[in-house]
């Protein structure tokens, strides 16, 4: 049967528009155009709301009082993609933060596991560590940090379906092995570094398409010492993660990032961990308290660990802090992280052909539907 969305302002390539309907059928957009030309479908009315393409997260630590690190499961995957969903988010990367391999092995079991359940909106997984630098840490473990081997490679990229991204430090490894991950199918990005210029240049050249938590864990950028900022900023292909929740990077620097380089290379990430879509105002991260508060989560030391972050929040504060229109901040939500992980074809737009993966925001851009592959939620 299919279902044709009318009443709404769609935003399409060609900006927001009024006059058309969206028909969706088998899980797929089919036609963008004129009300009533879908023939027999199932009328649905968005009551002149905002319908904009499915937000994608590549950087989920937890949500709905689960931590994926805790008990990497599907039933955890679930869990974190049910809390997410409420706010706009239809596809998503569950994200490790750095553990022991046996964890690792766990986790990459259970993305797999999720995606042949049929798990809404779960993409792949985020391999957020161990092969991090301890001196740009975070709220990382330092005890569970290690280098990267040949072992590892084959343990890393052994996930049957879905994307695999892997933060590492470049300068923890080398350009040789970047090469080799990408070559087994993985996508790597730079995070938790503290290499200088030249060799953030030589992660890139081997491989290495995005920047994780851009200006956060890593080497910034200075008169004589460029660091890592400066060769993202420079570079204008690979992608950049923002965690835009007014705590981790002050508007400014955001602001400045974005005139150097296009917009549709910058996405927004949550970050996001277990308090996201729960009452929680605290938890535990690998035995230490976290404590959720003003909007943020800190260790006993005040070092921030993950966010209390949402998407439809971030694409708010992509607006009224960054001074983006909505289709900009729409373009790293949706289509930017889609482009990063290889899945244009299929995602991060309201055309014909991508799955129907969509959000209906209300006049003051909160989420008040979503579709995954034309499923709206329950």
């Amino acid at each position: 049967m299919r279902t044709e969305l009318v009443n709404g302002r769609v935003l399409t390539a060609a900006g927001l528009r009024d006059d058309v309907s969206v028909v969706i059928e088998d899980g797929c957009i089919v036609a963008v155009g004129p009300f009533g030309d879908a023939g027999d479908a199932d009328i649905h009315d968005l009551e002149g709301q905002t319908l904009v393409p499915g937000f994608i997260d590549t950087q989920v630590n937890g949500g709905g009082g689960g931590l994926f690190n805790d008990d990497p499961s599907p039933d955890t995957i679930a869990r974190i993609g049910r809390a997410h969903r409420r706010f706009g988010t239809t596809g998503f990367l569950p994200t490790l933060l750095s553990d022991d391999l046996e964890v690792i092995d766990r986790a990459i079991d259970a993305v797999d596991a999720a995606i042949a359940q049929g798990v809404p909106g779960v993409l792949g997984i985020h391999i957020e560590g161990p092969f991090l630098n301890a001196r740009r840490k975070g709220i990382h473990d330092v005890s569970k940090f290690r280098v990267l081997e040949d072992e590892g490679i084959e343990r890393l990229t052994r996930l049957k379906s879905g994307r695999t991204l892997i933060t590492l430090a470049p300068e923890m490894t080398s350009p040789e092995m970047i090469s080799r991950l990408t070559a087994a199918g993985a996508i790597v990005s730079a995070g938790h570094t503290d290499a200088d210029y030249a060799t953030t240049r030589a992660a890139l050249s081997a491989g290495v398409t995005g920047f994780t938590h851009l200006f956060n864990a890593m080497s910034g950028l200075q008169n004589r010492a460029p660091g890592v900022v400066g060769a993202a900023l420079e570079d204008q292909d690979a992608f950049c993660g923002l965690i835009v929740d007014g705590h981790h990077v002050d508007p400014v620097m955001l602001k400045l990032a974005l005139r150097c380089r296009p917009v549709d290379r910058f996405m927004l990430v949550s970050d996001a961990m277990p308090s996201v879509g729960s009452d929680q105002d605290h938890f535990y991260l690998q035995g230490r308290r976290i404590t959720v508060k003003d909007g943020t989560c800190r260790d006993v030391n005040g070092v921030l660990a993950g966010s209390d972050l949402d998407m439809s929040a971030a694409l708010r504060n992509a607006i009224g802090l960054l001074d983006l229109d909505l289709a900009s901040a729409s373009t790293m939500a949706s289509t930017a992280p889609a482009a990063f992980l290889g899945m244009s074809a299929k995602r991060g737009r309201i055309e014909v052909g991508q799955a129907a993966d969509l959000v209906l925001l209300d006049a003051q851009l909160a989420v008040s539907d979503t579709w995954i592959a034309g499923q709206r939620l329950d």
